[in-house]
C-alpha cells in the first residue's frame, strides 16, 4: 500500500534514536523529507550518518525550550521551501521516557519536571509548527504516549498522571484543529529502548546474557506476544497514523503493547 509520503515533509522530535531514528528511517524510505532534531549533538551526527540522505535535516534542539523549537521550525521552513512553498505535512512528536516512582519518593520538584517534559513535549512544537501544518493539504500529528495513559502503574505513579493529560490533550486538539489537522497517537506498552537496555546493564546477576533478561521481562510483565515491542514496528505504527492513507482517523489511538493492556 502507497502511504502516500514522496516528497512530503515531516519532522521528527527525538528522532536520533530508538522510535524517532526508526521512523525517521521508514520516513526516508518512502520517499518523505525528513527533519529530525535531539539535544544531544553526538547523537545526532551518529543518526545523520547512519540515515545518509539528501532528505535529511538534522538539527540540535531541546523541545521544552521555546526559543531553541522555534528557531527548529524555523529551519525547516527555511529548508523546506527549496522544493517549493513550505507545508508541513507530519509532525511526530517523540520525547521523554518514564520516572519510576511512588507517590511516597516523588518530590514536588519532581512533579514539577515530570509534567513539564510530557506537556510541553507536545505543546511547544505543536504551537510552532502548526503554521506549517495549516499550509498542507493532509497534515497530521501523531504524539508518542505510553499505554500509562489508560494503564496506570503504582510504581510510575507521576508518569502515569503526565500520560494521562497528553493523552486528553492530543484528543481535545484533534476536535479543535479539524478538519484541517488530524492528530493521533500510539499507546507504547514495553519497547526495547534506550532506557531498558541501561536497565539490563544494571541488572543484579551480571551472568544473565541480554535474551535471557528481556524473556523474564516480558514473562514477568505477563505480555502475551512474549516479548517486548522493537522500535520499527511503533515506527510502522506512526507512519500509517500519520499518512494520507489514514485520510479518516483522527482523535485515535493506537496500542502498540504486545496485547498487555488490561482496559476496555
Amino acid at each position: 500500500m502507497d502511504l502516500g509520503y514522496a516528497n512530503r515533509l515531516v519532522v521528527v522530535t527525538g528522532g536520533s534514536s530508538g522510535i524517532g531514528l526508526e521512523t525517521a528511517r521508514l520516513l526516508l524510505a518512502e520517499g518523505a523529507r525528513v527533519a529530525i532534531c535531539g539535544r544531544d549533538q553526538a547523537r545526532l551526527d551518529r543518526a545523520r550518518e547512519a540515515l545518509a540522505s539528501d532528505r535529511l535535516l538534522a538539527l540540535r534542539c531541546d523541545v521544552l525550550d521555546a526559543g531553541q523549537v522555534a528557531a527548529f521550525a524555523q529551519s525547516v521552513a527555511a529548508w523546506g521551501a527549496k522544493a517549493g512553498p513550505p507545508a508541513l505535512d507530519l509532525l511526530v512528536n517523540n520525547a521523554g521516557q518514564g520516572r519510576v516512582s511512588t507517590f511516597r519518593d516523588t518530590s514536588d520538584q519532581d512533579w514539577k519536571e515530570e509534567l513539564d517534559l510530557k506537556f510541553f513535549s507536545q505543546i511547544l512544537p505543536i504551537r510552532a509548527f502548526k503554521p506549517l501544518l495549516d499550509a498542507s493539504d493532509a497534515a497530521a500529528i501523531v504524539g508518542v504516549n505510553s499505554l500509562l495513559a489508560y494503564q496506570p502503574e503504582k510504581h510510575m505513579v507521576c508518569t502515569s498522571a503526565a500520560r494521562a493529560g497528553v493523552q486528553s490533550l492530543l484528543k481535545s486538539l484533534a476536535a479543535e484543529f479539524a478538519p484541517r489537522i488530524r492528530v493521533n497517537s500510539i499507546l507504547l506498552g514495553l519497547v526495547d529502548s534506550g532506557q531498558w537496555q541501561r536497565r539490563f546493564e544494571a541488572r543484579a546477576d551480571t551472568s544473565e546474557t541480554r535474551e535471557a533478561w528481556f524473556a523474564r521481562l516480558a514473562r514477568e510483565k505477563g505480555i502475551p506476544l512474549g516479548r517486548l515491542g522493537q522500535p520499527a514496528e511503533a515506527a510502522r505504527a506512526i507512519l500509517f497514523l500519520g499518512s494520507p492513507a489514514a485520510s479518516y482517523v483522527t482523535g485515535a489511538s493506537l496500542e502498540i503493547s504486545g496485547g498487555v493492556s488490561r482496559h476496555i
